[in-house]
């Protein structure tokens, strides 16, 4: 299985990002209008400048001062562990792991073309095996 097998399987291939220059307080809002765990933060939709999640809201902006002002650039991850749409689904999850991180961007010739969490990659695992088990029970009986 591929990546671009579990982005097909996700449901939904929009990826929200954020520029660099809003606010927390924007991101906050965002995150929850959404229902997301993180952004791709991006000037343009496409380039990915880093990501931003609720983990970084919590570990970054503790003892802040008027942390709603502060940027999503001041508080994201600028080094992003991305994969492209062709890589091994076993090996994201792998990388997710040893990587310790719960958000990948996809990107292909440099481009934003899907972001997917340890939920996602989880699921897509976990049908995969239903599968297996389904059929290995239907050889079994005949």
């Amino acid at each position: 299985m591929r990546v671009q097998d579990v982005l097909t399987t996700k449901g939904s291939a929009t990826v929200h990002t954020i520029d660099p220059a809003a606010t927390v307080a924007d991101l906050l809002d965002r995150l929850a209008e959404h229902d997301v765990g993180a952004l791709v933060v991006s000037a343009d939709g496409e380039h990915v400048l880093g990501i931003v999640s609720e983990r970084d809201v919590v570990r970054k902006l503790r003892g802040v001062d008027d942390p709603g002002h502060a940027t999503v650039e001041s508080i994201m991850s600028p080094d992003v562990v991305t994969c492209g749409p062709d890589d091994s689904a076993d090996h994201l999850m792998v990388v997710m792991t040893t990587q310790r991180v719960r958000h990948v961007p996809v990107l292909e010739e440099d481009r934003l073309v899907g972001l997917l969490s340890v939920g996602d990659a989880v699921k897509h695992r976990m049908d995969s095996l239903e599968f297996e088990r389904d059929q290995l029970s239907s050889y079994v009986q005949g």
